[in-house]
């Protein structure tokens, strides 16, 4: 994939007029995580909230016209295969994965809906069987599951971790066992391999919205994993987001049956808004204070004592020899070029430029400071240092954005009341922080933090927030750390102005 582009996702699925599930629910479920939807029908169903009327199934030919119309243009970066409905639909679509090879291939082995409704025909199911040959990951609910093997439906999750370990194993695939069929307060899922089962739990959400919820499980995976490093990583999003659209769901109001789960619960209006502006808004308060500080009020019209200046230079210049070291983090765990470059020269910059900064303005007072970090620098560090152990490369970059967009949005309102810099006695942070290729390096940082936020589910989106508000409460600690004395291990001055 292009640097620009969106992952491109094909759903191979029959309808549904209500638009709960099959292709509607997987077309929701990949706008809902930021991937460009496209869909293939096989089967039109006649169905509601209450249950499947009629279902016709056109002739192979147009499925293969399809299939060829869109593999012929489009590259295609996953698929998701939905309902096939008979033996000849099946093997069509496995002669089409065949000829194409996508990289990423989902089966959810459509055979009985939520409702109960059979969605496959007896002599399809073989065709099915050999499909899981084709497919990377299987997404079977319980009585699904139980077909593929021909056995009885699992009544434990001991029993069912069996069959999916036996499935995984006999067809060489990952298994994504779901276990909302079984009693209980939980609603486990897990990821299942030849070698490992990796359980996933949640709460069981008490609703009646559930029409789809497999469909849009499944799509939701296949939309994550083109750039997710693993099935786990993939199915642990895909999952935190399904439990919030259960829960919004009967809020839609759709139907008086089983109604369909709210796709976009975390996208407020046409969409969610992006990143950047909701974490801006979201720190108003933060930023107010920080606009309040003594410090940044001295700074902003001269009248900060130089020594306090200095002091606030030093420890900036400690915290920036940390903050390097996340910027590196952000590009080795980016997978797009243009990110990768971003944040390797961000790195750079810190050690080189600004840096270069600290040590000409301290060298020019006379004085040579010395000691360890305040408690205010290290507790920034540490908080930093945590998401770039743990975190994903989102929700490192949401970490990492305070440090450009506050001093970008300080120097530029500094600049612009301070007029002509030349009598400013803090020009040359005024200069570095209010010129506008640092605010044009900071409209990249945004631009890549809401990259990012597109491409994940509403639990890291979350978490991205998070990361994002605790570094502008660190930002206003270390603005303000001067007035408070710098905690313990303050700095101290020593050489020629202190003699």
């Amino acid at each position: 994939m292009s640097a620009a582009s969106r992952v491109r996702v094909l759903s191979v699925a029959g309808t549904d007029p209500t638009g709960g599930a099959g292709v509607h629910a997987d077309l929701k479920s990949f706008a809902a995580h930021g991937a460009y939807g496209m869909a293939v029908v096989t089967a039109l169903v006649a169905q509601n909230t209450h249950g499947v009327r009629a279902v016709h199934v056109p002739d192979v030919t147009f499925l293969r016209a399809q299939l060829d119309a869109v593999s012929d243009d489009v590259t295609v970066d996953a698929v998701k295969i939905g309902m096939l409905g008979t033996r000849a639909v099946a093997d069509e679509v496995a002669s089409w994965l065949t000829r194409t090879r996508p990289p990423v291939v989902v089966l959810d082995p459509v055979m009985v809906a939520t409702s109960g409704d059979r969605l496959l025909d007896a002599d399809a199911e073989h065709a099915v069987r050999a499909l899981v040959a084709h497919a990377d990951l299987v997404t079977p609910n319980l009585p699904e599951l139980g077909v593929l093997l021909g056995e009885p439906t699992a009544t434990t999750w001991t029993d069912a971790v069996r069959q999916a370990r036996r499935l995984a194993r006999d067809a060489g695939v990952t298994v994504l066992l779901k276990g909302g069929h079984l009693d209980g307060d939980a609603s486990p899922d897990a990821v299942v391999d030849a070698t490992t089962v990796t359980e996933l739990d949640a709460p069981r959400v008490a609703t009646t919205s559930t029409h789809g919820t497999g469909c849009s499980l499944s799509a939701a995976v296949a939309a994550l994993r083109p750039r997710r490093p693993d099935w786990v990583t993939a199915v642990r999003e895909a999952k935190e987001w399904l439990t919030g659209a259960i829960a919004a769901g009967e809020a839609l109001a759709v139907g008086s049956g089983r109604g369909p789960v709210d796709h976009l619960h975390h996208a407020p209006g046409l969409g969610a808004r992006p990143f950047s502006a909701e974490a801006w808004d979201h720190v108003a308060d933060l930023r107010a204070a920080c606009d309040d500080l003594p410090f940044v009020r001295g700074l902003a019209d001269g009248t900060l004592r130089v020594e306090e200046f200095e002091q606030y230079l030093y420890q900036d210049a400690l915290y920036l020899a940390q903050y390097s070291r996340v910027l590196a983090r952000a590009s080795q765990l980016a997978t797009e070029p243009a990110a990768q470059a971003f944040f390797a020269r961000g790195a750079s910059r810190c050690l080189e430029v600004e840096t270069r900064l600290h040590e000409d303005r301290l060298a020019r007072a006379g004085h040579r400071w010395s000691g360890p970090a305040s408690t205010a620098t290290t507790a920034y560090v540490d908080h930093l240092l945590a998401v770039a152990a743990t975190g994903s490369y989102a929700e490192v970059v949401a970490a990492v954005l305070p440090c450009y967009w506050l001093y970008a949005d300080i120097g530029a309102r500094v600049l612009a009341r301070a007029g002509d810099l030349s009598t400013h006695p803090y020009r040359d942070w005024v200069g570095t922080y209010g010129d506008p290729e640092f605010a044009a390096a900071t409209a990249d940082a945004c631009a890549f933090a809401d990259a990012a936020a597109r491409d994940v589910g509403a639990g890291t989106r979350a978490r991205m927030l998070a990361a994002f508000t605790t570094s502008c409460a660190h930002e206003v600690a270390f603005f303000d750390q001067v007035r408070a004395g710098a905690g313990r291990g303050a700095p101290v001055a020593v050489g020629a102005a202190s003699a």
